[in-house]
């Protein structure tokens, strides 16, 4: 499956290969932040370490649900 994503990354236009680099951008982001709350234990918004878990948890699927949308969309194209 990454293969055949790579070998079609190569013959995208200059602007479908922006939106694939910001993608993956935001999914590192998104990881990272979900990472950082599920461990930063004085999270200045949530107080309750089970609220704080499970928002981290929910950002980092929603990270890698955003994720398997471009592979899925790029797979199409």
């Amino acid at each position: 499956m990454f293969k055949q994503l790579i070998l079609n990354y190569k013959k995208k236009s200059l602007n479908e290969r922006f939106l694939i680099f910001i993608g993956v951008l935001f999914l590192m982001i998104y990881l990272t932040l979900g990472v950082l709350i599920i461990f930063w234990r004085n999270f200045p918004m949530i107080k309750q370490t089970n609220y704080r878990i499970a928002f981290g948890f929910l950002i980092i699927i929603y990270a890698i649900f955003r994720f398997w949308r471009l592979i899925k969309t790029d797979d199409e194209n």
